[in-house]
């Protein structure tokens, strides 16, 4: 789930590079004010890989192909260090497997951080009374908000030669496409949750 380069235009690009910068500004001024900034950085860099590896993997689903994006994980697991995480992933994926461009790098961490932002919102709320429907939540809320946000920079970059109405049913077909990676990220999250109630609760993130 990914914009390549090219489909939008330079300066909705260059927006992207602004905002991602400033939201991965206000990420590390928050991981900063932590008792022990360094204390996740294992684990940071630990789901930086799997986050790497997992895109490495295209399931096919025509007329598309798609992957799992664990950012719901992401989320969970390491709050505010998402951030960077995911952006550094991103990168990675750019350059050496060509998912997504590094001129829509900016837009494509807004795709993906703030939604996983907001699965960490949902297990901080949730998490220590309803840890199953708030993995769930978190996992499947995730990729239908990036669907959303990626949609909606789609059609706000589309220009004005384009057939719109050509390119608003083959968005929507891929939106359709991603439907069963809604389920499958959250039952994943929910099955890595309930995994680490029952072997390692330490490092479960606190709800």
């Amino acid at each position: 789930m990914h914009l390549p380069d090219g489909l939008v235009p330079v300066e909705m690009a260059l927006t992207g590079y602004g905002a991602s910068a400033a939201l991965t500004a206000l990420a590390l001024y928050c991981i900063r004010r932590q008792p022990d900034p360094r204390a996740d950085l294992p684990r940071a860099a630990m789901l930086t890989t799997v986050f790497f590896a997992a895109s490495a993997i295209a399931v096919p689903v025509p007329p598309v192909t798609a992957h799992l994006m664990l950012t719901g994980l992401m989320g969970v697991m390491l709050g505010w260090f998402a951030v960077p995480a995911i952006m550094v992933g991103l990168f990675l994926q750019a350059i050496l497997l060509g998912h997504g461009g590094l001129t829509t790098l900016g837009l494509n961490g807004l795709i993906l951080c703030p939604p996983a932002l907001l699965a960490f919102a949902v297990w901080r709320l949730a998490g220590a009374r309803f840890p199953d429907p708030a993995a769930l939540l978190a996992g499947s809320g995730t990729v239908l908000l990036s669907l959303a946000i990626l949609a909606g920079l789609v059609l706000a970059g589309l220009p004005a030669e384009i057939d719109a109405p050509a390119e608003r049913a083959a968005l929507g077909v891929l939106v359709l496409a991603h439907l069963p990676l809604v389920l499958a990220e959250g039952v994943i999250v929910m099955a890595v949750l309930r995994l680490l109630r029952r072997i390692e609760p330490a490092l479960l993130p606190h709800g």
